[in-house]
């Protein structure tokens, strides 16, 4: 008998929707002056808070459950951290209601696990740094991994208006069960009803509309112009921050998301595609590493196994492969 995961689906909803209110909550506050200063605490305290929300909720649920997630609170629980402590319980405690700094540094700790286990979540409590400062785009992203396999995943992405709607700052919240197929919901409203999400039937390459990371550091730009190029693409990439780059794929507004490696020997983090790659996949689309193997997600907190990412709709997958194969050479040598 096969698990529904009804009740998982359920808590991550709720949970992902606490933290990205927590999450809009901070950024409505981020000043101009803050971002000419560079000042990087406003995401630091969502971060912090969005991971004690998340975990708060599937650590009472699923006890059993292990998290791996991107923070802890170690640097929290020192004297000069103090102030900044009460800054993110004060950014949780507006939806979590009051607790304590104690309680709140147990939440984030639940995020700690780093080892694969048979059954896990995985976390991004803000995916999109730098798009969270700008105002623009980032992503709560959370996925249930079991036999290495991702059973269930989400992406909250608050400032991405749902589909053919006015954007009326509700924001969108993605979900996929393997085998159930994908949907997109109001962020702001956990009454209105999910609707299906599908990726797009483009199956002419020149016709396909990429999409990529803002930052260079993320995904080489170099190398996806001239994949462009060879495709015939010859519209300008669509470059958003986060995970909300695998919802535009999952939704049929682009066809293609290239993660192309930056530097030989680096591994992407699960927190950082589990959410998505499932949403995609369920939506119809495929999602391979740049040697055509599917993501491996039994290593711990990294894609050992993995070097890239390529996403697509289910009619370009093969081309773009090939592509970008012959563009980034032949596989890297991990012995």
């Amino acid at each position: 008998m096969s698990h529904s995961y009804e009740r998982e689906l359920s808590v991550a909803l709720q949970a992902v929707r606490d933290a990205a209110a927590i999450c809009r909550s901070v950024q409505s506050h981020i000043s101009p002056v803050a971002l000419e200063k560079q000042d990087r605490s406003p995401v630091t305290i969502a971060d912090f808070a969005s991971q004690a929300a998340v975990c708060r909720a599937i650590g009472d649920a699923f006890p059993d459950d292990p998290i791996i997630a991107e923070e802890d609170s170690e640097s929290l629980r020192t004297p000069e951290n103090s102030g900044f402590l009460t800054n993110i319980l004060n950014a949780a405690s507006e939806t979590l209601g009051e607790t304590t700094a104690d309680q709140l540094c147990e939440w984030i700790d639940r995020g700690g696990a780093n080892e694969y286990s048979a059954r896990f979540w995985t976390l991004d409590p803000i995916d999109g740094t730098k798009g969270f400062l700008r105002k623009e785009q980032y992503a709560v992203s959370l996925a249930l991994i079991v036999d290495g396999q991702i059973q269930v995943g989400l992406l909250a992405c608050p400032n991405l208006p749902l589909q053919g709607a006015a954007d009326d700052g509700a924001g969108s919240l993605f979900s996929a069960v393997r085998g159930q197929g994908a949907e997109v919901r109001s962020l702001a409203s956990a009454e209105e009803p999910a609707q299906p999400v599908r990726v797009s039937a483009t199956a002419d390459p020149g016709d396909a509309r990429l999409c990529e990371s803002v930052e260079s550091g993320h995904s080489s730009h170099g190398h996806s112009a001239q994949i462009a190029s060879r495709l015939g693409i010859t519209g300008d990439p669509i470059r958003l921050d986060s995970q909300a780059k695998y919802a535009v794929v999952a939704r049929g507004e682009a066809d293609i998301y290239l993660r192309l490696p930056t530097r030989k020997g680096y591994r992407e983090r699960i927190w950082d595609h589990a959410g998505g790659v499932i949403v995609v996949e369920e939506a119809g689309g495929r999602v391979s590493d740049v040697d055509g193997r599917p993501l491996d997600f039994t290593r711990g907190f990294a894609l050992e196994e993995n070097r890239g990412v390529v996403v697509t709709n289910a009619n370009l997958h093969d081309r773009v492969l090939s592509v970008v194969q012959e563009v980034l050479g032949t596989e890297e040598q991990t012995a």
